[in-house]
């Protein structure tokens, strides 16, 4: 299994623009096979060096990844909705 996690730093860091990406973020669930669990949270201190959202998506596989990282709906919407509102992001995708 992968775990493979994203922090956003959006450009708007509003409530409503969190919750807004966090929407977004979740519609994978159901339009991304490759994704077995999709889990996202938004931060509420907002300190200097916080990141605003993190995306938690859990993969069976390391091929299944790259699968995932080609998904039409995954390249589509959400990529394309998060590289519009994202000032900075960052990852890491271990195994567990």
């Amino acid at each position: 299994m992968i775990k493979h996690i994203v922090c956003f730093k959006l450009g708007d860091n509003s409530e409503e623009k969190k919750q807004e990406a966090k929407a977004v973020l979740l519609g994978m669930q159901g339009n991304v096979p490759s994704a077995l669990k999709i889990e996202v949270g938004t931060d509420f201190l907002g300190s200097a060096r916080s990141f605003d959202v993190i995306l938690q998506v859990t993969i069976a596989d390391r091929e299944t990844l790259d699968v995932y990282q080609n998904d039409e709906y995954h390249c589509n919407v959400v990529k394309k909705y998060m590289h519009a509102h994202a000032v900075q992001s960052v990852a890491v995708d271990y195994d567990i």
